[in-house]
């Protein structure tokens, strides 16, 4: 199967800096939580109508949601191998697929702030509904999407990626363009926010 056949389409996001809405420790070397309950981790779904979804509807969900209809009292967390539901007192990991994973980037002009896990509900870039054209190459120079998008309200941009590779993603708007690295090995971040256009 052709790398670029497991890509969705982008999701998005973007809007004002919250630096404190964005995981930045290091990647736990240990299980992300404990068991659920499943009426537990049905019913954290339920409340916020993600009941029936996929680990990847969900994260596509979240991330295109406008910054008004993000649930605050939601958090959720893009890890290599699932997504961490939590509204403070329950927790519930999701799984990822097998043979894709997410990253999710914040192209920047001016302000950026440091990220290592994505957080759906949380993070902000600084370029919010900008069109911007991107490109993502493999080291190998394999070209996996090629394609013009739009950020979402909170100025990220989410791809769906296949697992143990890296290479660059670039990206060009409004005349400026730049550049960054990209991983999707177990212990890789599922948020960069060191892509800056200039």
């Amino acid at each position: 199967m052709q790398l670029r056949t497991l890509l969705a389409l982008p999701a998005l996001l973007s809007a004002a800096l919250l630096l404190t809405a964005c995981a930045t420790a290091e990647p736990p070397t240990g299980s992300t939580s404990g068991p659920v309950q499943p009426s537990t981790g049905e019913a954290l779904l339920a409340e916020h109508d993600l009941s029936g979804r996929s680990t990847v509807e969900i994260i596509d969900h979240l991330d295109r949601l406008p910054l008004n209809e993000r649930p605050t009292a939601l958090l959720a967390s893009v890890r290599h191998d699932g997504l961490i539901l939590s509204d403070g007192d329950r927790e519930l990991t999701l799984d990822m697929p097998s043979e894709i994973t997410y990253v999710s980037v914040a192209p920047f002009v001016a302000q950026t702030h440091d990220c290592y896990f994505h957080s759906l509900t949380g993070c902000r870039g600084e370029l919010s509904e900008q069109q911007i054209d991107v490109r993502i190459v493999t080291d190998e120079g394999e070209v996996l999407l090629e394609a013009s998008t739009t950020t979402f309200d909170n100025g990220f941009v989410g791809f769906w990626l296949p697992r143990e590779l890296s290479g660059s993603i670039e990206m060009t708007a409004n005349g400026r363009s730049g550049s960054t690295p990209f991983s999707t090995a177990i212990d890789a971040a599922s948020c960069i926010t060191t892509l800056q256009l200039s």
